[in-house]
């Protein structure tokens, strides 16, 4: 039997238990925000399918009848760790910040607002790239009708979403790894025709459908906030 008592063990039994406690109030705003999304799914289901219908003139379908519920459930949960984010962010926050030393933490709230921001940019520019997306897969074939069901759209939708919120913390990670002393605006001034090649790799690997207008569209931004990030590094750690 291990002794509970024992001081040698107490930070780590102490660190557990509040990483319980901050997981538990995760899954608990996750779940609240589900119940409150899960009574706007309607709302959140026209502003979806927006993109859709402006490329086309036939509604989406339904062809069995459990789709309505797993698309229903669908729209709770990613509704649900939208509304939930700030709560998140707040409890990761509140678990690492003991360990950080001040100047890690001079730096952790700048690093976690980008995040946030970044996050909300790439949702809202996927959004608008979306339209254009679908205008591009949709007319590939002229003479084919296109009969999209609700279950595969909001499928597409959420990944879409999704990938361009989460592909946007890219110049994030960059900019602390240069604040940590990983690498230097140099260092990644020289590897720009590596940073292009592992962007388009990743990005051809990572989007929903592979076709070449949503990589393009995800590849471009991305380039730019490596040029971004270059000069943050160079003028603002040097200052």
């Amino acid at each position: 039997m291990t002794d509970s008592g024992d001081p040698s063990r107490q930070p780590l039994l102490g660190h557990l238990n509040e990483l319980r406690s901050r997981l538990m109030k995760i899954m608990a705003a996750l779940a609240v925000g589900a119940v409150v999304a899960f009574f706007v799914r309607n709302w959140m289901l026209d502003v979806l399918q927006g993109p859709y219908l402006e490329v086309s003139d036939r509604p989406l379908i339904i062809t069995g009848p459990t789709e309505p519920f797993s698309i229903a459930m669908r729209m709770s949960l990613f509704g649900g760790a939208v509304l939930a984010s700030p709560v998140i962010t707040y409890q990761i926050w509140a678990f690492v910040n003991p360990g950080l030393t001040s100047r890690e933490r001079k730096w952790a709230f700048p690093i976690v607002s980008a995040m946030v921001a970044l996050f909300g940019l790439g949702v809202g520019f996927a959004y608008w790239s979306m339209q254009r997306a679908l205008g591009f897969l949709l007319t590939i074939f002229e003479d084919l009708e296109a009969f999209v069901t609700v279950e595969h759209y909001t499928r597409f939708t959420v990944r879409f979403l999704l990938l361009f919120g989460l592909s946007f913390q890219f110049p994030v990670f960059l900019f602390a790894a240069a604040a940590a002393g990983t690498v230097s605006s140099a260092k990644l001034a020289s590897g720009r025709r590596w940073a292009v090649l592992i962007i388009v790799t990743v990005g051809a690997a990572l989007t929903p459908t592979g076709d070449p207008v949503t990589l393009l569209l995800l590849a471009a931004p991305l380039y730019l906030f490596y040029e971004a990030t270059i000069w943050l590094v160079r003028w603002l750690l040097k200052k």
